[in-house]
């Protein structure tokens, strides 16, 4: 076994070896021992980036060869700081500091730091580097760089102990393996030479991928095939080879497998396509339909000749590969001529005992992406679901057959005769689970638990995984094993809001507490944003019971030899880990303190991380109000995005890397004592993974040491156990809505004047001095006071204009980096310094949405309004007076714009995206979008972290379809995170406003 050899080899060069970290040329492999003996084993989930390819690369590039980059390296004075990504995004990076004036060996010495940091904080995440004891050995054909190894000492301050042929470490062991167990003399070399045989070439027809499979018979009839990527048909295992449980299969058979000759001769053929949620609810709708007399078509099964035929139509590079497929089933559907097409937008799941349990946002409201991206001819019926309330359910139902012209009485008896089925297959598919299960814990035997999202059960998503697994001769089970049980996870760091990872940490939480024979494997989608730091809970979670988190990262490209090594070394890793003998009790779960009426007492100061320019300064204000001293930390700078990537996982949305590095940065400085201190975050409640930032902060700090410093979430629902904070809303509620207000009327007044003002300087110093009045006005809750200021402020602002029109540039997108100049890397102050008047984006609409949103929401069914809808239209009635007045104060400033009514704005989203689409910005973007071109604003930049979940919809998901609805428009998506290139954020900003620059 790979792994046993090179920890032979580490241990015949270092007897006390505690840490061996073998980097080759495509993967890595790290062996944490302790006393001599193997505790786990962490193998890098996917590509190679981050390994010996990744380096050569870069050297090739640069006209070098791998020695001389390794030279070049080890003469570096100034390394550069070339983050973590892969190789494809950092080349962006590269190019920016060679501009720059870097040397080559700034360049190689800062790859040599990007390896082992990937290696460290990416893969292994590292917190401690006591974890890795103090005896390190390396190996693998990248160690051969002494700039790598130098880059590992410096960063560990540990001593790396190397042979002289670190790329043989692995035939080393080997060899020493074999002499310990030899019993033949006879050479390799008389083998060969003796060897005979006869070869010919052989189709295998066992799946589409028709493969071309070499055999080789030897005498006595002995054989040997080569050429096959899977062993599902032709394998080396010899006759008495045994076969695992592929219970992936199964489930398969069990969604899928059912009876399609009902109702041949209908007059309505409705095509649903095997994608996302329908490899959880497909028995529900086939059932439905067909008990409805309407012929379902399922779309075929996922295959590359089907993917390459709609990946043309996908919006967003970096969606996840089940997004992508759905372009090429909705096409399948087209051709076989279905008279619509049903892809439902299923917001809530069956609710299990978690907070909520929302879809992910793709998963809700890809249909919104297929509409905007392709010509589909036939209907697409997108209703608004939820599963987690029988009786909407049942209305929503009704509501859409009798649309298609189903009878009231018919389509009730067809629902419940769909909730049975859809029962009957999630009873069947856990009990299959428990039988495989329990047949393997009588005998000891090693099974994975194999876990991710239903989608993941296709074939193609998970390249035949599942297969290979079983190949191997180990049974593998599903998160299935867990359905409807009442499983505690309040012991994560985790907010339950999404059904499919609440299932996958159940299914964790059950793998832990069994024996060593149940492992547990998670496989994970390039581009998924909740496993972002799901899998680092799920990690420590398998730690604390010493077991090992294996997870596979599944794109659309697959080298098959690749990933069956992949396997083998994780099935083969994990077998050892399984012959070990267990290790003592679990490890407790660790989190913050409560912020509790005794802390209450004792930490007066609350820390929050800076928002915005115009309500961070008033924050400390407004909270005063409410009893508590709050202090906005500084913006943020680089150290909090390299503080943010140490502490939480390198694929986080950016906002939150760098509200992580912000919070611990201000604890760490000496300025804040950790022990009268808390801090603060904001939290949405809804399908972004915003609401997730508690969890993210409160792990953060534990790594960083302050499990002592409560976390405190200011929300409207009870996320967070807090009985020492207390919002006094009746108190501030007037003050706060006057505040919100107050600060956007500023913003639209200052952002206008900017390119107008008759002096540099003039507009910063009105805004500031009404800031630091309003600051006075809101301590003493003197609401007329504060609007009434506006009226001078118009004034002012008036006062130093000149008379100039003006070209503008509208800024959307993620509330935080439309907002935080440091998180958008100054392009608001980029626009500003080109004489650019900016369209600012304002903190109002997000808020009054609500409104809309509940609304919709109690209208299709997803949620009961929790306000009377006289009551609601009442209050808004109250604000909407309000912002009148304000706009009336702010009138006197001849330049300034009225707040939109938010109905006009959900208005305008209507067509583009359902009003359903209430994650993220949802809706809001593309109707503020809407009405920025209605009013001749044509230059438009949506500003989003990369790999935004919400983006990949309601963004760059609608970007054709607001091309055609205002061809005038130029619609740029910018996404950022630590390791964005400034120099090619500057070069898409040249080419967005060129015709603006010019003119």
């Amino acid at each position: 076994m790979e792994t046993m050899a090179h920890f032979t080899a580490a241990r015949a060069m270092m007897p006390e070896v505690s840490f061996v970290l073998d980097i080759g040329g495509q993967d890595m492999k790290a062996i944490f021992v302790n006393n001599g003996v193997i505790n786990h084993i962490e193998i890098n989930e996917a590509c190679s980036s981050g390994c010996g390819t990744f380096i050569e690369t870069f050297a090739k590039n640069l006209g070098f060869t791998n020695e001389k980059f390794a030279e070049e390296a080890c003469t570096a004075i100034h390394p550069c700081d070339l983050g973590t990504r892969c190789t494809v995004f950092m080349n962006s990076k590269v190019k920016q500091v060679l501009r720059e004036g870097a040397s080559v060996g700034d360049i190689a010495s800062g790859l040599s730091y990007s390896v082992i940091n990937n290696c460290l904080y990416k893969v292994l995440k590292i917190k401690n580097y006591d974890e890795l004891g103090e005896n390190i050995v390396v190996q693998g054909g990248t160690m051969h760089n002494d700039a790598v190894c130098r880059a590992l000492e410096i960063l560990t301050q540990k001593t790396v102990y190397r042979s002289d042929c670190p790329e043989l470490m692995g035939a080393y062991g080997a060899a020493l393996y074999a002499i310990a167990h030899g019993h033949t003399e006879l050479t390799l070399k008389d083998v060969l030479e003796n060897a005979q045989y006869q070869t010919r070439v052989i189709q295998c027809k066992g799946c589409e991928n028709q493969c071309l499979v070499n055999k080789y018979t030897f005498p006595h009839n002995q054989i040997y095939y080569s050429g096959n990527k899977c062993e599902k048909v032709f394998n080396n295992k010899g006759k008495t080879h045994n076969v695992g449980v592929n219970l992936c299969e199964e489930k398969n058979k069990l969604l899928f497998g059912r009876s399609y000759e009902a109702n041949l001769n209908a007059t309505l053929r409705i095509g649903i396509p095997r994608v996302l949620n329908m490899y959880e609810e497909y028995p529900f709708w086939h059932t439905l339909f067909s008990h409805c007399g309407i012929q379902v078509i399922l779309s075929d099964a996922s295959n590359y000749q089907l993917y390459e035929k709609g990946v043309k139509y996908v919006m967003s590079d970096n969606i996840c590969f089940p997004a992508k497929l759905c372009h090429s089933h909705i096409l399948n559907l087209i051709d076989k001529k279905v008279d619509r097409i049903f892809f439902p937008y299923v917001i809530f799941e069956k609710k299990d005992v978690g907070q909520n349990s929302y879809n992910c946002p793709i998963v809700s409201g890809y249909s919104d992406v297929l509409r905007n991206s392709m010509n589909i001819t036939i209907p697409l019926d997108a209703p608004a679901i939820t599963f987690k309330d029988n009786h909407a359910l049942l209305k929503e139902c009704i509501g859409y057959l009798s649309s298609i012209g189903i009878n009231e009485k018919i389509a009730v008896a067809a629902f419940y005769k769909a909730l049975d089925a859809q029962k009957e297959f999630e009873d069947n598919i856990a009990q299959i689970n428990r039988q495989v299960f329990e047949k393997n814990n009588q005998k000891g035997k090693l099974v994975i638990l194999l876990a991710g999202r239903p989608y993941h059960t296709d074939p193609l998503i998970q390249h035949k995984i599942a297969d290979m697994i079983s190949a191997l001769g180990v049974d593998v089970i599903t998160e299935d094993i867990v359905r409807n049980e009442a499983i505690d996870i309040s012991d994560l760091h985790f907010v339950s809001q999404w059904s499919y990872p609440e299932h996958i940490l159940k299914a964790a939480k059950w793998a832990a507490q069994q024996g060593r024979h149940v492992q547990f494997v998670e496989l994970t989608s390039f581009g998924c944003g909740p496993d972002a730091f799901m899998l680092d809970e799920i990690h420590a979670l398998l730690k604390r019971h010493n077991k090992a988190l294996t997870q596979l990262k599944v794109d659309d490209v697959c080298n098959i030899g690749s990933l069956n090594l992949r396997v083998r070394s994780v099935v083969d890793s994990l077998r050892l880990h399984f012959s070990q003998k267990e290790d003592g009790k679990a490890q407790p779960f660790v989190t913050t303190q409560i912020y509790s009426s005794k802390e209450y007492k004792k930490r007066k100061k609350i820390l929050v991380p800076y928002f915005t320019p115009f309500i961070s300064p008033l924050i400390p204000a407004f909270m005063k109000l409410s009893g508590y001293d709050f202090d906005v930390l500084p913006m943020s700078n680089k150290d909090s995005g390299d503080i943010g990537l140490k502490y939480a996982n390198n694929e986080i949305c950016y906002p939150a890397t760098l509200i992580i590095g912000d919070l611990i940065k201000a604890l760490t400085s000496g300025c804040y004592d950790p022990e009268t201190t808390a801090v603060a975050i904001t939290q949405t409640g809804g399908q972004c993974r915003a609401t997730n930032y508690i969890s993210l902060i409160k792990k953060a700090l534990v790594d960083a040491g302050f499990k002592n410093v409560p976390v405190i979430s200011l929300s409207f629902s009870n996320y967070c156990d807090q009985p020492g904070f207390q919002f006094k809303w009746k108190k501030i509620i007037n003050i706060a809505i006057s505040s919100i207000l107050f600060s956007d009327a500023l913003a639209k007044m200052y952002y206008a004047a900017l390119p107008r003002e008759k002096e540099r300087g003039l507009a910063t110093q009105i805004k500031n001095h009404y800031l630091d009045l309003a600051k006075t006005y809101i301590e003493k809750n003197q609401n007329k006071a504060l609007s009434r200021c506006l009226k001078d402020a118009a004034k002012d602002f008036d006062a130093i204009c000149i008379d100039k029109n003006t070209k503008k540039v509208g800024i959307v997108g993620e509330i935080f980096l439309k907002f935080h100049f440091y998180a958008q890397r100054n392009i608001t102050e980029w626009l500003i310094e080109k004489n650019i008047e900016i369209e600012p984006p304002l903190l109002t609409p997000f808020f009054l949405q609500a409104f809309v949103n509940i609304d919709i929401n109690h209208a299709s069914l997803v949620e009961r309004a929790s306000i009377p809808q006289w009551l609601r239209r009442s209050i808004y009635g109250l604000i909407k007076h309000r912002i009148q007045k304000y706009d009336s104060y702010c009138s006197a400033f001849r330049y300034y714009t009225p707040f939109a009514d938010i109905y006009d704005i959900a208005k305008e989203s209507t067509g583009i995206v359902s009003l359903n689409a209430q994650f993220g910005e949802g809706w809001l973007l593309p109707g503020e979008v809407s009405i920025m071109a209605k009013h001749g604003i044509n230059h438009v930049i949506s500003l989003q972290p990369f790999g935004c979940i919400a983006n990949h919809i309601i963004s760059k998901g609608i970007e054709k379809k607001l091309r055609d609805c205002y061809p005038s428009l130029k619609f740029l998506t910018l996404d950022f995170d630590s390791g964005v290139s400034d120099v090619n954020i500057v070069n898409r900003m040249l080419l967005f406003a060129n015709d603006l620059l010019i003119s």
